[in-house]
């Protein structure tokens, strides 16, 4: 707690160690997937607008099993659903390094599969995300938040770092065959996993996906703080997400280097914003810190796309990453401690399209704009109409930007039911 990150969630909980653990290797290889195909992408075809594209094909998905992954959350078993999302996951990596070995990739091979993974992933998150919930205490959910981000932190630093340079040197099969192996390992953690029948399931009931979905729908309708807070991350994502377009600034530089130090600006902001977050633990309007966090992200993407040095551009990589991590902190925070547990599974489902589907279709918007109109003014633009955006949803959302933990009635309900259950026991 010296510096902010608090270890007592994985002290707590075998299961959530576990899972901490199989979720960080799995994002590891997920990261250095994430910027080789684009990157092979560029190869192949040096179009922005390809580039770009990308998102664009992984967008149905991302919005088809994300609902579908929430809804099944709070009805299936929860860890055998990770599990078989992971086993595709592998298959798909296998059909990419395949590809990536044959004498002329092909970029529909990138297209398909790269869609069939992002399915994969979003049938996936809300169970995770509801499993965090369950077996972390109430009063412990702003530490795995944190937690949370700094896994994907360090992920997102060694994964684009280490892929992205084995990308240039060695190409992008060798990237693929390293994934193989974070997926070997992922499923390995993830089998020895044991959950209490209790915690296996959600208790949304089987009334019908649809009907679940409808239902959690009405729940969302009643609570703006939480839908202000989608569509915070939405904006952000749509209209200022440069991970796509960072090739195409490296080439400014020396691009045998500047493309892996550029990937890790990004996730460098994020952890120093992690590790120094102690801070955060005094902050009780979480709506307010996400808007003025979500800002400070948009600010540091026009500051990366108008730099002409590299210590520049990567500083405002930097600035955007400590923004948006510290967004997610208090996003998540406000998920767990505020949803009620019955539909946490569908709302994470939710969750994950506005922290998912804001990227995608992010790339497409950068890669089409910067066609348009040059990639300088794709990212500026993009970056200065994020921070307006989101000041506008913090002013036209009162329960959001008024909403305090110490008070909120939502906070309160769950904190009891918590209590009342008590922890549940993990074999």
């Amino acid at each position: 707690m010296r510096l902010g990150v608090d270890l007592a969630p994985l002290r707590a909980s075998a299961a959530f160690r576990r899972l901490y653990l199989a979720g960080f290797v799995s994002m590891l290889g997920d990261q250095a997937t994430y910027v080789t195909a684009p990157f092979q992408l560029r190869e192949l075809t040096h179009s922005t607008l390809a580039v770009g594209a990308l998102g664009l094909v992984e967008l149905a998905p991302l919005v088809v099993f994300g609902l579908w992954g929430g809804a099944l959350a709070d009805r299936v078993d929860r860890r055998r659903l990770v599990v078989a999302c992971e086993v595709v996951v592998g298959l798909a990596t296998v059909a990419l390094l395949l590809n990536a070995l044959a004498a002329r990739p092909t970029v529909v091979v990138l297209y398909v599969f790269a869609g069939l993974v992002a399915a994969a992933q979003s049938l996936q998150s809300p169970s995770l995300a509801a499993l965090d919930q369950v077996l972390v205490a109430h009063d412990l959910q702003r530490s795995a938040a944190t937690l949370a981000t700094l896994s994907g932190t360090v992920a997102s630093i060694l994964g684009p770092a280490l892929g992205g340079l084995a990308a240039v040197v060695f190409g992008p099969r060798a990237v693929y065959g390293a994934n193989l192996v974070t997926v070997a390992a992922t499923l390995a953690l993830l089998a020895s996993v044991r959950l209490a029948p209790a915690l296996r399931r959600g208790t949304g009931g089987n009334d019908g996906d649809l009907i679940a979905l409808r239902d959690a729908a009405r729940y969302a309708r009643t609570r703006p703080d939480v839908t202000g807070t989608y569509l915070v991350d939405l904006l952000a994502m749509v209209l200022a997400y440069p991970v796509t377009m960072v090739p195409f600034v490296a080439a400014r530089f020396d691009d045998r280097y500047a493309l892996a130090l550029l990937y890790v600006g990004l996730p460098l902001g994020a952890l120093l914003a992690t590790v120094t977050s102690r801070w955060t633990h005094r902050v009780r309007h979480y709506g307010r810190a996400v808007v003025a966090s979500a800002a400070l992200w948009g600010l540091g993407v026009a500051l990366f796309g108008v730099a002409d040095s590299l210590p520049l551009a990567l500083a405002g990589l930097v600035v955007g990453g400590a923004g948006d991590a510290v967004s997610g902190i208090f996003r998540q925070t406000l998920w767990n401690e505020s949803i009620a547990p019955e539909v946490r599974g569908r709302m994470a489902g939710l969750e994950m399209l506005s922290y998912s589907l804001g990227p995608t279709a992010g790339q497409f918007r950068a890669g089409a704009m910067a066609a348009w109109v040059g990639l300088r003014a794709s990212l500026a633009v993009g970056g200065v109409a994020c921070s307006a955006s989101v000041v506008a949803v913090g002013g036209a959302l009162p329960a959001l930007w008024r909403f305090d933990a110490r008070t909120d009635p939502h906070v309160a309900r769950v904190r009891a039911l918590r209590a009342r259950e008590g922890p549940e026991p993990v074999l």
